[in-house]
């Protein structure tokens, strides 16, 4: 049962953490997803709310057999080929809107890539020595600087830059091995 599926059921059991915690995980994906069906973010984005409020109001039963996004994806879908039935007309946007809706979607498309490398680094992270892991996690993600991760870990402002250079170096091995070349270290 993967993590998706745990936080379903205990939405189900009682617990809207659990819907919070799909939400979160789920709703950027889900939107991009369902906008390659209808060709619209904001009837993508009010199909993706749909989704999830079909998911609060019907509680459908889930089979742990399957994957939950898949699930959920599934959901989704469905819903954007009723909406694209209901809405089978031609609609056309005025030529000053053409460039707004493609800053948009370029904007979009960005956080997207920006995410996907996110993912990378975190899955590169995570095969590394705990030591060099906690160092990067707090100097990348936390934006804390030298001396503060001194203080956190309880080390030297020294032994701090000495484990943070050696664990960037780790990580750009890593990432070389997922055929990722640079990434900014």
């Amino acid at each position: 049962m993967d993590q998706a599926a745990v936080e379903y059921r205990r939405f189900l059991d009682g617990d809207d953490a659990g819907l919070e915690a799909l939400i979160r995980a789920y709703k950027d994906g889900l939107m991009l997803f369902l906008n390659s069906y209808v060709q619209d973010l904001a009837a993508a984005e009010e199909l993706m709310e749909e989704t999830f409020v079909r998911l609060v109001v019907r509680r459908p039963h889930f089979s742990p057999h399957a994957s939950f996004k898949t699930y959920l994806y599934t959901i989704g879908r469905r819903l954007a080929v009723d909406y694209l039935r209901r809405t089978a007309r031609v609609t056309t946007l005025p030529p000053e809107d053409w460039s707004a809706l493609q800053a948009e979607q370029e904007t979009l498309e960005q956080h997207c890539l920006r995410e996907e490398r996110r993912i990378r680094l975190h899955r590169a992270m995570g095969r590394l020595n705990p030591a060099y892991r906690q160092v990067l996690y707090l100097a990348f993600f936390e934006e804390l600087s030298n001396p503060q991760i001194a203080t956190v870990t309880g080390q030297s402002r020294r032994q701090v830059e000495n484990r943070l250079y050696r664990a960037k170096a780790a990580l750009r091995a890593e990432l070389v091995k997922e055929g990722i070349q640079d990434e900014g270290l």
